[in-house]
């Protein structure tokens, strides 16, 4: 588990079992905010890793390629939990490639604290609350709104068990 929260109380919205714990996320993920490549350090031939710079490489939870770069520098890898922060925001996916570059409208999310589904349910959960507190004038989650919300965390089986519990249901949907 990670570093326990000392005095939340007045951020904590509701009770929890006595097995789960308030934490905050900052406490429990490594965030990894991505980078914007100049266009001569990119290309459209397979040359290099792939470069993910947003929302339009993100089609139904799935990874769209269509550059490549052989000078990355924020490297996402594979099993991280990709977010758009700028644009189009809230977006989601798991990085089910290997090793990609990200670009800043992309935060990539990886823990070995938290199972990764049951975290991706708080965050879709709260997709609009970030977005509350974006700062600029540009529609964006910042680092800070994610690293400072505070998640309900069950032990880890049942981490599991909720997050396969809402996939089967939501096959329903």
């Amino acid at each position: 588990m990670g570093k326990k929260i000392s005095d939340i109380s007045e951020e904590i919205q509701f009770e929890i079992p006595s097995s789960w714990e308030w934490c905050r996320i900052s406490t429990l993920i490594s965030l990894l905010s991505g980078r914007d490549l100049d266009p001569t350090q990119y290309n459209s031939n397979h040359k290099g890793i792939p470069y993910i710079t947003g929302a339009s490489n993100i089609e139904n939870e799935d990874l769209l390629i269509n550059r490549w770069t052989e000078t990355p520098v924020t490297i996402s890898h594979k099993g991280d939990l990709l977010l758009t922060c700028k644009g189009t925001i809230g977006k989601l996916a798991y990085n089910s490639i290997g090793e990609i570059h990200i670009a800043r409208q992309i935060m990539a999310i990886s823990s070995v604290y938290i199972y990764i589904p049951y975290l991706r349910l708080f965050i879709c959960s709260h997709i609009s609350e970030f977005q509350k507190k974006a700062q600029s004038m540009i529609p964006g989650i910042s680092r800070e709104a994610v690293l400072n919300a505070i998640i309900p965390v069950p032990p880890f089986h049942e981490q599991i068990r909720i997050a396969n519990k809402v996939e089967e249901l939501s096959v329903y949907l």
